[in-house]
């Protein structure tokens, strides 16, 4: 295929030179006119992608399913994702995107991987669940064998299970307790979130209100066994989840240390994969919170230094995370970010960077500083088309971007995801994945709606099956796992792939 983008691009240079030559003002050549779009067409993601008869089958399929959707008043990418659900939940091609093996998910966060349904409807309900309400209209959870000390700031604790036996109908609490840990309305959210500071600040508490649940330790096993269920059955076959690998307790208060935490994820990972074989497990990124100070962050990268010597299976390397326009940057922390190159450690980095709107300010500098420090992705990198350097030196290396299309505009980067900026990596092939950051936070699940509005959104018609195609390939290619690991993993979702061709080829 390279060798006949070759041919075509010195079809293209004569025809211009031709032109130009000639000096007459005439009529552009067709030929000429039909060569640029092609050779324009093949600089796409997936654009040199060789498709089989059934896959060009399956997107004259895909091809009708877009006009139909494109001829919407109200289509999807052009609304706030919260108004659009229900509208791409009930599109064909989200349909057909739900069924296709998607790869890996590379861009997820420990706390919002599993839907509030099953924290609330299984969780909340099981024995010695206390509940109190934050004077920040939020809520804190803590399971405890007896009634539990005072938390600051927050109302006495209330044992959920008494709460529950007054009363006939639970539905309006567990909507109401639902409502607390998700970013998710039904409400207008330019009215419930009109700023990037509310939001955020929502937020962050719905991380701190589903803590307690989630690190308690019956339930931390399960929750990821489930997270991992979620992912699977949106047709992923391989999750890298950044972490701040949270202290887990037991019932009488006692708590497990950092090892504890990671063995588990390593051991639920093991069983789900023995539990389901097309299963390629799942990896560890170590992520810490942005707003520490520099001493706080060379102990941190120390544990990070330790934990990757220690449980090289499973862990994948080291992120801050957090918002950035608030917290420090990259640069700030550049002596503790030093010293696995001064040690001879190797601590792959997987930097959040470029997940702001704010130009030329210190944390703007985030996606150079980045790729200084050898970063092995760039989570969000929604700012990377205001670096021209930072994005030619992303391609070069081959550092790809964690493209998360609905946080970005859920959290106001962006409001119509046909103006985000990844619409114009993709149309030059720029190192990328698709990922859903938060789905349980966002109100989704897996990678099919972030899909849905990469491929309706940002390629329009010209997004096809090869783009698609690229994107999962894209997933695996640029994961933590070794090459010999790839190879394998992407001979299972191309067995995968293959299947779902043909199963929806008209």
């Amino acid at each position: 295929m390279a060798r006949q983008l070759l041919l075509l691009l010195a079809v293209v240079v004569c025809l211009l030179l031709s032109s130009w030559t000639s000096g007459v003002q005439s009529m552009p050549d067709p030929r000429q006119r039909e060569a640029l779009i092609q050779l324009e067409d093949s600089m796409e993601t997936g654009g040199e992608m060789v498709l089989t008869e059934a896959e060009k089958r399956l997107d004259t399929r895909l091809l009708k399913m877009k006009q139909e959707e494109m001829r919407r008043a109200d289509f999807p990418p052009s609304l706030h994702f919260f108004k659009a659900r229900e509208l791409i939940r009930n599109s064909s091609i989200y349909g057909l995107l739900k069924k296709m093996p998607k790869g890996g998910a590379l861009h997820i966060h420990d706390f919002a991987m599993v839907d509030v349904e099953w924290l609330v409807k299984n969780v909340t309900y099981r024995p010695h669940c206390y509940m109190c309400f934050t004077y920040n209209k939020s809520v804190r959870f803590v399971f405890s064998s007896q009634e539990p000390k005072p938390l600051p700031h927050c109302s006495p604790w209330t044992l959920l299970k008494n709460v529950r036996a007054k009363m006939k109908d639970t539905t309006d609490l567990d909507k109401s307790i639902m409502d607390y840990l998700m970013l998710f309305t039904d409400q207008d959210p330019e009215t419930v979130y009109p700023s990037q500071d509310v939001v955020w600040e929502r937020f962050e508490q719905t991380f701190r209100a589903a803590r307690g649940l989630v690190t308690y330790a019956p339930v931390f096993r399960d929750y990821i066994y489930q997270g991992l269920s979620q992912f699977y059955m949106d047709n992923v076959m391989y999750v890298e989840l950044r972490t701040i690998l949270p202290q887990i307790y037991e019932l009488d208060g006692r708590t497990h240390d950092i090892d504890w935490t990671l063995r588990t994820f390593q051991d639920v990972s093991r069983k789900f994969t023995a539990d389901y074989p097309e299963f390629f497990g799942m990896r560890i990124i170590f992520s810490v919170n942005r707003r520490k100070n520099a001493t706080e962050m060379a102990g941190v990268v120390e544990e990070a230094m330790r934990l990757q010597r220690d449980f090289p299976d499973i862990m994948a390397g080291f992120d801050l995370i957090g918002r950035e326009d608030s917290g420090r940057s990259l640069w700030y922390f550049r002596d503790a970010l030093s010293l696995p190159v001064e040690r001879g450690v190797t601590l792959p980095f997987f930097f959040h960077a470029g997940e702001t709107d704010l130009q030329g300010t210190e944390v703007d500098q985030n996606l150079l500083d980045a790729l200084l420090f050898n970063t092995s992705r760039i989570g969000h990198g929604f700012a990377l088309t205001h670096h021209p350097l930072a994005k030619d030196l992303s391609r070069k290396r081959g550092v790809a971007v964690e493209v998360c299309p609905i946080s970005n505009q859920v959290l106001k980067l962006v409001k119509d995801l046909r103006n985000h900026p990844a619409a114009a990596l993709i149309s030059e092939n720029h190192p990328l994945v698709i990922s859903s950051d938060d789905p349980a936070i966002f109100g989704t699940s897996g990678l099919s709606y972030d899909f849905y509005e990469a491929f309706v959104g940002f390629g329009g018609l010209k997004s096809n099956t090869g783009s698609l195609k690229q994107l999962a390939i894209n997933s695996v290619r640029y994961s933590s796992l070794t090459p010999a690991q790839q190879e394998k993993a992407l001979a299972i979702w191309q067995r995968r792939w293959d299947k779902f061709v043909s199963e929806n080829a008209v």
